[in-house]
Parts: C-alpha cells; structure tokens; sequence
C-alpha cells in the first residue's frame, strides 16, 4: 500500500514521539519544523517505510536523521547500545557522504551535551563511520574493531560490504537504511544494483528495515516508492510518500544576450554578448553558482570571467572557481569550504554541485545553456536560496536560437511544476550476474 502525505500535522503531535533532550537541542537550534519535518518524523517513528521528497534547504535530511538519533540515544539510555551498524545511509556521490559525515556530528553532539548538561543523563557517542573506496585499510581495520553506529556508503561499496566476511557479522540487526538522492539512482543501473543489494541485506539481518528515501525533485512518486521499498510475494512493501516538492518559491529568468542578433550574428559576439550578461549577474550578487553542461566549458569560463574581473577590477580574480569532478580532492573540498564561508563571489561548475553538498548560502544561480531537463533545472536552481523562507533565483542564459526555444519551454514547465517522468531500468541482466557472483561468495546455495 502507498499512501501521500501533504499536509502536516500540528507541532504538538510531532513534539509526543520525541525525547525531551532532543526536542530541547532542535527547539535551540532551529526554532520550529520545516513541513517536512513535521510530516517525516512520526512516520519514521512508527517504523514505516517513507519516501521524503521536499526541496534543498528545507531539511529533509535532518528529517530522516532526527527520529533515528533519538532512537539510538533512547538505547543508550537503557545501556542496550550495542557495537554494531544500526544505520545504512547510501549516495550516489562520496563527496556527499563526506559532507553528511561533518554534518551530523552537530545534531549527534549537540543533543547529547544538552541530555547531559540540562537534564544530567549522560549518554555515550553515536559513532558515524564512511566506507567508500576512498576508506584506507586502517580505517577498515578499525572498523571492525568498532563498528560506525551509522554507517555512510555508496551502492557499490555496499555490496562489496555484503560479501566482506568479517564486517558482514555487524550488519545483522541493521534497523534503517536511508537513501539519499534517490532519483539519480532509481534512473540508472546503480539504482538496480542497490535494490538488489538491499533485497540481500534483508534476507541476512534479523527482522525488517526500515526504509527512508529522499530526494529534492522526483517523478512519478509512486513509481520511486515502489523502488525504494521493493516488493514482497509480488506486492509493493507499504510505504508512505511526503510529497512537499513545490513548498518553496522560485524565480525564473530566461536571458537572451542584448545588443547582438542570436540568429545572424557571429559566434564571437554572441560570446562578447555571454559574458557582458554573467558579469553582470555576478556583480549584483553576493555569490553566484553557474552550471555549464561539460567540464570543458567550466574551465574556459572561469578562464575568461577571471580575465575580465582582473580587467576591470571590480572583483579579484581569486573569486572565481572552477569545481567538477576531474579536479582533485583536495581542490574540489578547498572550493567548497570558501564556498560555505562567502569567500568566493561565482563558482562555475559542470554537474558536481547539483547534488546536496552543502554548500552554504547561494544568492542565484545560472543555467548557461539548457539542462535538458525540467527535473535537473528545478534541481540546480534549487541550490540558491538555501532555507525554505528563501525565493530559489535563477537565470537561464539562451547562447543560440535553438537553445533559446529549449530554455522557453523549460522554463514554462518549470513554473508549472511538470516534472520529467524518470524511467527506471528493467531487468537488466548484467546486474543479476554480477549478483550472482556475489552471493557465491558470500555462502553456499542450494537451488530449489
């Protein structure tokens, strides 16, 4: 069974399924629940699968998060804390679970310093742990020895983690499992790789998971819920969908390059034209976030606005970054902390950023050239304004007629709220193989 949740329930109801530690730490930190919050949370709480589906900045994560913190500590209260994985939280991308890492520390530490300082229950460390291919082997090692209480992955890394003999004994009483960023896995084979994976992981541990999906922009909702909670003797699990998408307002700008002919000037005045027009976006915001389409493009634009800014001098060229995915680590996490600081006026980047890795307040963002897709415009737009008061800015600059007609269209549909139907994958047989071969070598099979 699935059922739609859109209106939320009244702050007292939702306050009845929290501890009085961890509703004194939210209430000092943020004040009031965020829609979704409101909806997410005694779901969770009962123990229901549930999709949260709700826009950047409106604090779905913490959605997911908070009732399961408050969880764990309720345990560690009775001294039944075990050392073992609780917690699965999968992404599409290891710069996310990073990211999620630092940011659950702040919940995690500051509801147990007020159980202790406010109400004097002292309560251990929920441990937060990432295993990605990026994890060295001491980290792994030590793992073993002390298992993340919250474990933070990637589709692959999990399945790898199915087959790993010595870990896989602390995923037997895994209670949840959340999956961020649902959409860009649903839509592709990793999305099928990590259904099965899941399928495995219910199999071996003792009793139900609970499923959490999330996701900024997605359609059609039933269809991602039926993904996310798999089926059982051919019946979708039951699972309950929020559906707080369209809560936060947006503004859309299609921008065509003044004082020259789009159809019959040259390429280079269309290109002068370009960058008078995101030299003046840039100039009228505090920070600005422009996506091109390639990585290519993201470097001969940042190479050109630094030219012009150091030209006219109005803003150091050391303000403008690149940031995508052929950059290395180092540099990628260096732009992302000047970012998060107000230390860079543009960032231009290709997709990496479009994904929820926090990135701290964007003023507006530009589209230059069409994203091809409504889902993935709402998406990146979506990352100005980053809280559910805030009106998400963006402005969609046209670089050719046939571009022009595209962004009009998009733009349109936007506004509309009619979103790309994602198509999930189909049986594909190449995944089924390389599952096979996992589970031979996680145990023996007999075949009925």
């Amino acid at each position: 069974m699935l059922r739609v949740i859109q209106r939320p329930p009244k702050e007292e109801v939702v306050l009845e399924y929290l501890r009085p530690y961890t509703i004194e730490w939210f209430k000092g930190k943020y004040g009031s629940f965020t829609p979704a919050q409101l909806m997410s949370i005694p779901i969770i709480k009962e123990g229901f699968n549930v999709l949260i589906t709700s826009p950047t900045g409106t604090g779905k994560t913490l959605a997911a998060f908070l009732p399961i913190i408050d969880e764990l500590y309720g345990l560690a209260e009775k001294g039944c804390l075990e050392d073992r994985v609780y917690v699965i939280y999968v992404s599409p991308l290891r710069a996310l679970n990073n990211d999620i890492k630092k940011n659950l520390e702040v919940p995690i530490e500051g509801v147990r310093s007020i159980a202790e300082e406010v109400f004097s229950i002292k309560l251990p460390k929920i441990r937060v742990g990432v295993r990605t291919s990026d994890t060295s082997q001491y980290e792994k090692q030590k793992m073993l020895k002390e298992p993340p209480h919250i474990m933070i992955t990637t589709p692959e890394s999990l399945a790898i983690v199915l087959v790993a003999p010595k870990f896989r004994r602390h995923l037997k009483k895994v209670r949840w499992i959340i999956i961020d960023e649902i959409h860009e896995l649903a839509s592709s084979k990793r999305g099928a790789h990590l259904s099965l994976s899941l399928e495995r992981l219910e199999e071996f541990v003792e009793g139900e998971i609970q499923r959490i999906g999330l996701s900024a922009t997605i359609a059609p909702l039933e269809e991602v819920a039926k993904f996310l909670v798999g089926f059982i003797d051919n019946k979708p699990r039951k699972c309950f969908i929020v559906d707080a998408r369209f809560l936060k307002p947006m503004e859309l700008e299609v921008v065509c390059p003044k004082d020259v002919d789009i159809v019959k000037g040259s390429a280079e005045e269309i290109n002068n034209a370009i960058y008078r027009v995101l030299e003046e976006v840039i100039k009228k915001h505090k920070t600005t976030l422009v996506f091109t389409n390639t990585r290519s493009s993201t470097e001969r634009v940042v190479y050109k606005l630094r030219k012009i800014f150091e030209k006219n001098g109005i803003i150091n060229a050391d303000e403008i970054e690149a940031h995508h995915s052929s950059l290395s680590r180092e540099v990628r996490l260096s732009v992302e902390d000047k970012l998060k600081k107000g230390e860079l006026k543009a960032v231009v980047c290709s997709t990496s950023l479009e994904l929820g890795i926090d990135i701290g307040y964007i003023d507006a963002v530009v589209l230059l050239s069409s994203p091809k897709s409504v889902t993935r415009l709402i998406q990146r737009v979506g990352r100005s304004g980053h809280s559910l008061s805030d009106v998400s800015k963006g402005y969609l600059i046209a670089v050719d007629r046939d571009d022009l007609v595209e962004v009009t269209v998009l733009a349109k549909l936007a506004k509309e709220r009619k979103l790309d139907r994602i198509r999930i994958p189909r049986k594909p047989l190449d995944i089924l193989a390389q599952h096979i071969v996992g589970m031979s070598l996680e145990r023996k099979w007999r075949i009925n």
